[in-house]
């Protein structure tokens, strides 16, 4: 680990004039410590934003939830409205991590967190997402866990957030301040595909700071859940998953809200599979139908080609489990 600084921010106000001047924000730091003890974060100067008064759940005027951007992990997940609403974001949140990391990293942190592509965290690797134009070992390495989907020829490191697919599927909305006041991005601008610069991976302007995340109100009744396939069952990122959220009346499926995760350079919204899945009376056809369109676009590697057939299997058995649900 480089040597650092720490200070303190005792007001948003102050947290922002830290950040415009280089300093990198700081609260639970579950993912940047680590970075930082591996010598691929080299931050001067850290600023400490755990004292914000980011830390409320509340119910929006348009019955939305917005989540502070210093709500942690488990607070998210247990939450009362969070549990009867948006099961899909509990079930994600549950299902990352282990219970003590759950405890420290807060919501923004989460969808900020950065791959866990082993080239990119290999400081002897190329990586065009860590040392811009080096190039990518993952194409030609070893890249069973990579992503198919929203890739380049720069790279091909995929999103690690299970609460990140959850939020993509509800299209949420993230609220960032800076200098310039305040904005809103949805989810899907904000969290960006590597393009040719993969270094440049959100949304944000020199010192903004997230304040929080919006889910925006859907139809009722809604019903959702989060799936995660992985290798293992405790603490292991997603070899696929997905988030689904289903507004059935009257027989039909009126509004279909699918992503998934562990595929995608960042979380993938899947809309030929919301497509196939509105207007029609579900069944065990329609789940086959729709989820066939789930790796539309899917550029497989040499070690997860598996993936493909996977991630249509994953879609369809999470459109049967909400789908069929009582």
């Amino acid at each position: 680990m480089y040597p650092f600084s720490i200070t303190k921010a005792p007001s948003t106000r102050q947290a922002l004039n830290a950040g415009l001047r280089g300093g990198r924000y700081i609260a639970g730091g579950t993912t940047l410590v680590d970075l930082m003890r591996e010598t691929v974060e080299r931050p001067d100067t850290l600023v400490d934003i755990s004292g914000l008064p980011l830390r409320d759940v509340t119910v929006t005027e348009r019955g939305g939830l917005r989540f502070g951007a210093l709500v942690t992990m488990s607070e998210a997940a247990a939450h009362r409205k969070v549990r009867t609403t948006y099961p899909v974001v509990s079930q994600a949140l549950e299902l990352s991590a282990s219970a003590q990391l759950r405890n420290m990293a807060t919501i923004g942190g989460n969808i900020m967190q950065r791959t866990r592509c082993t080239y990119f965290r290999d400081v002897t690797a190329d990586c065009n997402k860590r040392e811009p134009g080096s190039g990518c070992a993952a194409r030609e390495g070893f890249n069973r866990s990579h992503a198919i989907l929203g890739t380049s020829d720069a790279c091909v490191a995929n999103h690690p957030s299970d609460a990140a697919v959850a939020f993509a599927a509800l299209e949420a909305r993230v609220h960032v301040l800076g200098p310039d006041g305040e904005r809103t991005v949805p989810i899907a601008d904000f969290l960006l595909r590597p393009g040719s610069t993969p270094s440049s991976e959100q949304a944000l302007r020199k010192g903004e700071l997230i304040i929080a995340v919006e889910i925006p109100a859907h139809p009722r009744p809604l019903k959702s859940g989060y799936l995660k396939v992985r290798d293992r069952q405790s603490y292991e990122f997603a070899l696929t998953s997905a988030a689904v959220a289903l507004h059935v009346r009257g027989g039909v499926i009126r509004e279909a809200k699918v992503a998934a995760g562990g595929v995608g350079t960042v979380p993938w919204k899947l809309p030929a599979v919301e497509r196939a899945l509105v207007g029609e009376r579900p069944s065990e056809r329609l789940w086959a139908v729709a989820a066939a369109h789930a790796a539309e676009g899917a550029r497989p590697l040499t070690h997860n080609r598996f993936k493909v057939e996977l991630l249509k299997r994953t879609v369809e058995r999470q459109l049967r489990i909400v789908g069929e649900s009582r």
